[in-house]
């Protein structure tokens, strides 16, 4: 386990308040809490940000789904547990975690447009854009995963 390298939570709260916001914008959009959540869930473990990996994970099993599907996350594309809207979800997810290195987006792309309009596409947007950045934060300051997470987390 880690120690952080600092308490950001604390030392620039106008920059948390604005990710804190744009996160409650993402679950507050069309696409739906479960959506947005098995994304952050998804982002998490391909970037592997244990603090948000355990938190997301946490708040999709409150929402009540099961811990076996979300199990198969990290494997969804060989999981029966996602229907075609959530896996096309997960595949823009990984298509756009991926940026720069690797650009898979026109195929991923078009799966999308199945599921979801120029509204939700833009609101997923947001919603990978967000947990990539507290991914990034979270593992640059080396947050540790909390024990007993504090209310809210």
């Amino acid at each position: 386990m880690s120690k952080a390298r600092i308490p950001f939570y604390s030392l620039a709260p106008q920059g948390l308040q604005a990710m804190i916001a744009l996160s409650q914008a993402a679950k507050a959009s069309s696409l739906g809490e479960r959506i947005v959540e098995l994304v952050n869930l998804r982002v998490s473990q391909v970037n592997g940000c244990g603090v948000c990996v355990d938190m997301h994970w946490r708040d999709l099993v409150r929402q009540g789904a099961d811990p076996r599907h979300l199990n198969t996350v990290a494997a969804w594309r060989e999981s029966p547990f996602f229907d075609a809207r959530e896996r096309a979800a997960l595949r823009w997810a990984d298509a756009l975690n991926a940026l720069p290195h690797r650009d898979d987006t026109d195929a991923a792309y078009g799966e999308l447009r199945e599921h979801f309009n120029e509204t939700q596409v833009a609101e997923l947007g947001y919603a990978i854009a967000v947990i990539r950045g507290w991914n990034v934060i979270n593992l640059s300051l080396r947050s540790p995963i909390p024990v007993n997470p504090p209310p809210g987390m």
